[in-house]
């Protein structure tokens, strides 16, 4: 099983920039795919990017296309969400989540596969 840990989230100006982190650990040496989803008071969970497991990364959400970038760190077990450009429709508890599933994964698929997620972290864009 895996554990993540999120961290990076905090309060900036409109157009700013922030990179959260995901601390990721496991006790077996089995890779997974990983994810962004971000959740605004009053709505639903969204996904907002996805790497699988081949490194993969799928087109992101329309709302962060351009402004948001995902990437794995150099040794495979750190997530990151780069954020520039941000806006107040941004503000929202960010989370990490990981999968196992073997097969064509992405923030758009059904959450079911989505079965390990960290506790979040919350990015407020304000002025």
């Amino acid at each position: 099983q895996a554990q993540l840990v999120e961290s990076g989230g905090g309060s900036v100006l409109p157009g700013g920039s922030l990179r959260l982190s995901c601390h990721f650990s496991s006790d077996t040496d089995r890779k997974f795919n990983m994810a962004w989803f971000r959740q605004a008071p009053g709505k639903e969970r969204e996904g907002v990017a996805s790497i699988e497991m081949n490194d993969y990364i799928h087109p992101y959400a329309a709302s962060v296309k351009g402004r948001f970038t995902i990437s794995k760190g150099n040794a495979k077990n750190t997530l990151y969400l780069q954020m520039n450009n941000l806006k107040p429709a941004d503000t929202a508890m960010y989370y990490c989540a990981a999968s196992g599933y073997e097969g064509p994964l992405s923030h758009r698929s059904p959450r079911p596969l989505w079965p390990i997620w960290g506790q979040g972290t919350q990015v407020t864009v304000s002025s």
